[in-house]
């Protein structure tokens, strides 16, 4: 696997979602990355609910955080919500984190 992955991924967990206190890959919104042949990283994700106001400051935030590791041209965030996000896309650690056991 490519590094820049894991890089992104670390910088992708010191993104949060102002409305929760659980990084955006924690609270399980990332549903893919990956960086094609020239140097773009292509980031799947999801929102914990279609109407999220905050929707266009995450994904600011989140192409910032790939667009810092170096190696990494250019970014490109898709959003989808297929499948829809629910509790159990989350970490253990988030879970924790909110009180959901």
């Amino acid at each position: 696997m490519d590094k820049r992955i894991d890089l992104i991924i670390n910088n992708l967990k010191e993104v949060y979602d102002p409305e929760i206190p659980v990084n955006v890959y924690d609270l399980g919104l990332i549903y893919n990355v990956d960086i094609d042949e020239n140097n773009q990283a292509n980031i799947l994700m999801t929102l914990t609910a279609p109407g999220c106001p905050v929707v266009d400051v995450l994904v600011d935030d989140i192409t910032q955080a790939a667009q810092s590791v170096e190696g990494v041209e250019k970014v490109d965030v898709e959003l989808t919500f297929e499948p829809p996000w629910d509790k159990s896309m989350m970490s253990e650690e988030a879970r924790l984190e909110l009180g959901f056991f």
